[in-house]
């Protein structure tokens, strides 16, 4: 009986009738000639419920509903959701399936109308963007089925509760993967850069295709063939990519639901993948206040997924960073000369001349490239109009904010140290580019 009264519920239809039906012995009160009628409308509101309790609880599992999803979801990314809901009734239903999605979505509005025929199956899809990595734990799907006449309804509880992980980017790496295959780069922002010079050696002789730079043609191949021929150089191959991951508090500020820290990641983990495939060596290292994680570069197959398997426990340590520590920690566990790629953020001058000491020691012994954020919120405070004098104060120590951001990458470039300003939306693309522009000109 009890599990009788919880699946049990009333739609809206129904207890507009119950209230037209009392609306109208009111009415009765005062026109008692229409008393009888009103009682036998009363009778067949009654003679319908149970009908429409006698459809929708004549089988016990009447409606049966899964959930498909991804073994692991992808960060900030749309990713799918599948829920599978079946008919058993012998009669099409109309129903109503309400989500249980984990809490951090903070969604409680997960909710699909739908109608099945009788025997078929029906298909929801529908897509979910997690804004931060960790475990997230699925409730089971409730289906609520109208009866017939649309006054009771059946809940079910379809399914069991699962939890999925949520994992840094790999859809958005998958997507470079896929323009790259397709030669369709420049879609996404990445640049087609000329080689400037050849850094390795002479591979072999090829036909010409267009896009083939003319300094290469082989004359005397091309005579022998009768047909333009020129000479193909591999690129130099086992260098050293490190992803260089600042996780102080600095790194948690947030833009479009992400903190810059996952925007980071993201990007470090595309950007191996990137690397890798360009047979360069990739690894990873994250500090704080103390070093963090040391994954040591290499270019085995296993690698990206070691990558992938480390930024998923990253999390923001809200201290303030130790530059000092990072320099020694370079210095102790990367011995080769590398690219290093440090992911942080400055806000002022004086913060990034606090640490530009440890930044020239780094540069002295390898390639750095330091990538850190412009303030969106700040450049778009000065797009606007200034309409009154607290607007155009609030527009000056904007302007001085970004000015300052400018000023910190000329005080880097002033001591040999590459630099990008980006905004956290072109993070991945950026930093992409400049690590081709960097195989370009051979400073690897």
């Amino acid at each position: 009986m009890i599990a009788f009264l919880r699946s049990l519920y009333f739609t809206r239809f129904f207890f507009m009738a119950v209230s037209a039906v009392a609306g109208l012995f009111v009415l009765a009160f005062f026109f008692p000639a229409v008393l009888f009628l009103v009682k036998i409308l009363c009778g067949v509101l009654g003679l319908c419920v149970l009908v429409d309790l006698a459809s929708v609880f004549q089988l016990k599992h009447g409606v049966e509903a899964s959930r498909s999803l991804q073994e692991k979801l992808s960060n900030g990314s749309e990713n799918p959701v599948f829920v599978y809901v079946e008919n058993r009734y012998p009669f099409a239903i109309s129903a109503q399936v309400i989500e249980e999605l984990p809490f951090q979505f903070q969604k409680r509005d997960a909710s699909f109308k739908v109608k099945v025929p009788q025997g078929e199956t029906q298909v929801i899809e529908y897509l979910l963007r997690p804004v931060a990595r960790g475990l997230y734990s699925f409730g089971v799907v409730n289906v609520l089925v109208n009866g017939p006449l649309g006054l009771v309804r059946k809940r079910y509880r379809c399914g069991q509760g699962q939890q999925v992980p949520v994992y840094p980017s790999f859809i958005q790496m998958r997507q470079y993967e896929l323009l790259a295959a397709s030669q369709q780069l420049s879609a996404m922002g990445i640049k087609r850069l000329r080689q400037v010079g050849h850094s390795a050696e002479f591979e072999q002789i090829r036909p010409y295709v267009a896009g083939d730079d003319q300094r290469t043609i082989n004359w005397k191949a091309s005579a022998r063939k009768a047909e333009l021929m020129v000479n193909h150089y591999q690129d130099e191959k086992s260098q050293q990519v490190y992803c260089v991951l600042d996780k102080g508090r600095v790194m948690e500020m947030p833009f479009q639901g992400l903190s810059l820290l996952d925007y980071a990641i993201n990007a470090a983990l595309v950007l191996s993948n990137v690397a890798l495939r360009k047979e360069d060596k990739t690894g990873i290292i994250t500090f704080a206040d103390k070093t963090g994680s040391v994954l040591p570069a290499e270019r085995r197959s296993s690698q990206l997924q070691k990558i992938l398997e480390l930024l998923y426990n990253q999390q923001t340590r809200f201290q303030e960073s130790d530059f000092e520590r990072l320099y020694v920690t370079v210095r102790a566990k990367v011995k080769q000369r590398s690219l290093l790629l440090l992911f942080t953020n400055f806000e002022t001058l004086n913060g990034a001349k606090r640490q530009l000491p440890y930044l020239r020691k780094l540069a002295k012994h390898h390639l750095l490239l330091v990538v850190f954020f412009e303030n969106t919120e700040t450049k778009e405070l000065l797009d606007q109009p200034a309409n009154s004098l607290e607007e155009i104060y609030l527009k000056a120590i904007a302007e001085k904010f970004a000015y300052e951001k400018r000023q910190i990458v000329k005080e880097f470039s002033l001591h040999g140290i590459h630099s990008i300003l980006t905004p956290p939306e072109k993070l991945t693309v950026n930093a992409i580019n400049k690590y081709l522009e960097f195989k370009a000109r051979g400073l690897m």
